[in-house]
């Protein structure tokens, strides 16, 4: 069994995080959007300079770090009062179904309960085959027809 520890984001794990949402992202969407779209997209939002100073700014709220190594990331906010967003949430293709993106979650549904969450939104690709049942087997409901997941969360 590996040995997973769940820490706050910080700029050293930026390159990695930059990684792991760049990948995580073309995956989800490759039969979707054209390849300069793509290209485009992972440019602009997770790029190292974009990444780090989403992580100064508590975008990027917790990693997953297993032998050392960034496995996951996740990241949000609390919006106006009671509502949790989870904005990215990735976890490193050889890393995934092993438990990493649960413990990621559950740090990150922790931290805004105590911050005076009572629910909770992730919005999902359409089709992402890899976000849609793994929100939908922690309690997600989709929220009407856009690709909105929404649970209540208490503490």
């Amino acid at each position: 069994m590996m040995n997973v520890s769940i820490v706050k984001a910080a700029p050293e794990h930026t390159e990695d995080i930059s990684r792991i949402c760049s990948l995580g992202w073309r995956q989800t969407v490759q039969r979707i959007y054209s390849e300069e779209y793509q290209i485009k997209n992972v440019e602009h939002w997770y790029n190292h300079k974009r990444v780090h100073e989403d992580i100064v700014n508590g975008i990027y709220t917790h990693v997953a770090i297993v032998d050392e190594q960034v496995a996951g990331t996740i990241g949000g906010i609390v919006s106006k009062l009671g509502t949790s967003e989870i904005y990215v949430f990735y976890v490193d293709d050889a890393y995934r179904y092993s438990g990493i993106g649960t413990k990621l979650l559950e740090a990150f549904t922790k931290e805004h309960i105590k911050k005076g969450a009572t629910e909770q939104y992730a919005s999902v690709q359409e089709g992402n085959k890899l976000g849609i049942p793994f929100y939908k087997s922690r309690g997600f409901k989709q929220k009407g027809e856009d690709q909105r997941f929404y649970r209540e969360i208490v503490s």
